[in-house]
């Protein structure tokens, strides 16, 4: 009978031989491996890169062209390694066998660089500087860099405001924030929700019930601008290079400063509105005698062929202090604001109190609008 029993200590060691030498084995493997790979891709000749012109000026619009000779047939990565909000890639394209880049200048001026990768080769730094653009050419106080130029992004602004104050209507009065306390309040916030990127960590910071699929603004995004997180104009004047650093945009607008420093007249002529345009009323009476609404237009949360507006009362009573009522956010039809009881409140060109339909500042199409 063949008895199996514990394995011979000679055996153990023949074992043991055998897997240091495979262990071994595999390690020479890999690191010759590695090595030629190394050597491969220090054999790989260097990318030649170049930005021409190599200073824009930090408008949001002008464009430099990167070119990328030497790289493989895939089209290589471009990621922003310094000043993300400086400049960012526009599209790319392949000619003559060379890649080129266009590089879209941002707000933000400073030194821009790009890390440029291909395939095996070494990977490869450009970079170019922004400097800071003080044209006003509307001298109404609004930088041109705060311009929205394009028709894509007026649109992705105006549909972002006007859901964003719509969708507080809907929204439980507990789960708003407690900043919207008044007319001028929920625009500020409606505007300033508009200039973000509307990504996922927004989605979940926003604490909306519905969230639209909608494009965000492409030229800038809040808070990162020279003014970071102040957004409104506060004093009368064109603009000035020094209004960055002096206190003249803030955070915090009323609705007068709304009115005369961030916006322009359009027409007492509903008509004539657009969608995130706003309405100024001027009431002698009460504590605070300027007057805000939104034009939303059509409705995007319950489309029904009707036109709205939108605003907030404002706390009422009590002198509108302590115990105050906190008033509540209404949504009228124009044709029920048009025939509202009480005629100071109708958006009407014979209405003194009616100031007019005004549009953002950063909405102007031309200089002459």
């Amino acid at each position: 009978m063949l008895t199996l029993g514990t394995p011979s200590r000679s055996a153990r060691f023949i074992f043991c031989a055998i897997v240091t030498i495979v262990v071994i084995s595999v390690l020479v493997v890999g690191g010759v491996a590695a090595r030629n790979s190394s050597i491969l891709q220090q054999n790989r000749s260097p990318l030649q890169v170049a930005i021409q012109p190599d200073r824009l000026p930090a408008d949001g619009y002008t464009s430099a062209v990167l070119s990328i000779d030497g790289a493989d047939a895939e089209p290589p990565k471009i990621a922003v390694i310094e000043n993300p909000h400086g400049a960012g890639m526009a599209e790319m394209t392949r000619q003559s066998g060379k890649w080129q880049a266009r590089i879209r200048s941002g707000i933000v001026p400073g030194r821009v660089s790009f890390r440029i990768v291909s395939g095996r080769h070494p990977a490869a730094i450009a970079a170019l500087t922004t400097f800071a653009d003080d044209a006003d050419r509307a001298q109404d106080g609004t930088p041109d860099f705060l311009r929205l130029d394009s028709e894509r992004d007026r649109q992705a602004f105006r549909r972002w405001f006007t859901y964003l104050a719509e969708v507080q209507y809907f929204e439980p009065s507990a789960t708003r924030p407690a900043e919207i306390n008044d007319c001028a309040a929920l625009i500020r916030y409606a505007y300033r929700e508009a200039l973000r990127t509307h990504d996922s960590a927004w989605a979940n910071s926003a604490q909306l019930s519905v969230i639209p699929a909608l494009d965000s603004v492409a030229k800038y995004q809040y808070p990162f601008t020279p003014f970071h997180a102040a957004l409104f104009r506060t004093r009368p004047g064109a603009y000035a290079a020094s209004n960055t650093s002096d206190g003249t945009f803030l955070q915090f607008a009323d609705a007068q400063t709304l009115w005369r420093f961030n916006t322009h007249f359009v027409s007492r002529d509903l008509s004539r509105a657009e969608p995130g345009d706003l309405l100024f009323f001027r009431q002698d009476s009460g504590r605070e005698p300027f007057h805000s609404m939104i034009y939303l237009a059509a409705s995007q949360l319950r489309p029904d062929g009707q036109r709205y507006v939108l605003y907030h009362t404002g706390p009422t009573g009590a002198d509108s202090g302590a115990g105050a009522d906190p008033g509540e956010i209404r949504r009228l039809t124009v044709d029920e604001l048009l025939r509202f009881p009480q005629p100071e409140w109708r958006p009407l060109a014979s209405n003194p109190s009616f100031l007019g339909v005004s549009r953002w500042n950063v909405l102007r199409r031309d200089v002459h609008e």
